[in-house]
């Protein structure tokens, strides 16, 4: 029976190779489509470096193609790279020069798949749009908002990458691996005769293969941002304490992260880490783990998905990072349509450009962005 048609998103894991084959198997007419959305070959940094790779290279989409074969639906590769490195990749980039840590899987998520991959999606017939992400979608009838839930495995939860969807996203959203484990999840992808049941897990942030974020930035800084002109785009600075003492030299600002530790080239007494980052007095703060840990932060850029804007604080649990275990924490609004995190236990490592996300029960209430 033909349930409708709907366009996968496909990144040549196993993950969404296993979404689609759930939707063939109950009925559903299938659209494969992978975004390309970023040119390994500009990073330069070997065969190894691309092979590890995920979410557009071409091995992946090889994948891809092989599983939409294999299964029986037409794919598609839709070329996103202009718009994914004006929205995502320079947003990365002029965030780790400004002091901040941005999580750009979480835009890559509003911003291209559940976005413009739905346009996409509505110029073949397709309705809806499915992904192999580990969350659910349910309808709260009594208030007839749609609902961003956790995974049922835990472990595997991804529901912070997506509080940014709005409610008509959420309406187009299929989340076929919301109730599975990953090995169960591995073994319908080896029942189904799948290559890519024993694919290793993909990488979090695609485009920079080899984890050098730092590195990455200086290469493509002016090809991406269009700042030819700067002559010092990332100047030295001072290491200083808390009282601002000066313990050492840094080598940019992009270079660290709240909570860092490694990297500090500091000798000292006891073990000091990243506590603040001052871009405009180039300067790193460095302090003790006592001295990392914060009782509170300001969230801005809220999406609400269970209810509308509160006006009186409220209660939730909130994660600061995506491995973060969730913190008891009251959300208070504030006038300018921001709100206070006020955690019962002071977290360490609350880093601004990090998204901040507010949870009751397995329900995303909704999240922000961490600033300063």
């Amino acid at each position: 029976m033909n349930k409708g048609r709907i366009a996968v998103a496909m990144s040549g894991g196993v993950d969404s190779s296993t979404a689609a084959a759930l939707l063939k198997e109950s009925g559903h007419e299938l659209v494969g489509f992978s975004m390309q959305l970023w040119d390994y070959k500009r990073n330069d940094a070997g065969p190894a470096a691309a092979r590890a790779a995920r979410c557009c290279s071409l091995e992946d989409l090889y994948d891809a193609r092989a599983v939409a074969a294999r299964l029986g639906f037409p794919y598609y590769v839709a070329n996103f790279q202009e718009e994914f490195e004006r929205t995502v990749v320079r947003s990365f980039i002029e965030d780790y020069r400004n002091g901040l840590t941005p999580s750009p899987c979480v835009l890559c998520n509003s911003r291209m798949k559940f976005s413009r991959l739905l346009q996409v999606a509505g110029e073949v017939g397709a309705g809806r749009v499915a992904t192999g992400h580990y969350a659910r979608v349910a309808r709260d009838e009594g208030t007839g908002r749609y609902l961003l839930l956790r995974a049922r495995h835990r472990a595997k939860d991804q529901s912070y990458f997506l509080f940014e969807l709005n409610q008509e996203q959420l309406a187009r959203a299929l989340f076929p691996l919301g109730e599975l484990t990953k090995p169960q999840v591995r073994e319908v992808a080896k029942a189904h005769a799948l290559d890519v049941a024993g694919k290793a897990e993909s990488q979090e942030i695609c485009f920079v293969p080899d984890g050098d974020y730092a590195g990455f930035i200086e290469k493509h800084f002016a090809d991406v941002t269009g700042n030819r002109s700067e002559s010092n785009p990332f100047p030295k600075g001072d290491i200083v304490d808390s009282a601002g003492n000066v313990l050492g030299r840094h080598l940019g600002i992009h270079h660290y992260t709240i909570g860092q530790r490694r990297g500090l080239r500091i000798a000292h007494s006891v073990p000091l880490y990243v506590i603040e980052l001052h871009p405009d007095r180039r300067q790193v703060v460095v302090g003790s783990r006592a001295e990392l840990a914060k009782r509170e932060c300001r969230v801005i850029k809220l999406n609400w998905i269970s209810i509308t804007e509160p006006r009186e604080p409220m209660r939730i649990a909130a994660k600061i990072r995506s491995r973060h275990h969730e913190a008891a924490a009251t959300v208070t609004p504030l006038e300018n349509g921001s709100v206070k995190v006020e955690f019962d236990v002071p977290q360490l490592a609350v880093t601004p450009g990090q998204a901040c996300v507010f949870y009751q029960g397995d329900v995303v209430v909704g999240g922000g962005w961490i600033t300063r």
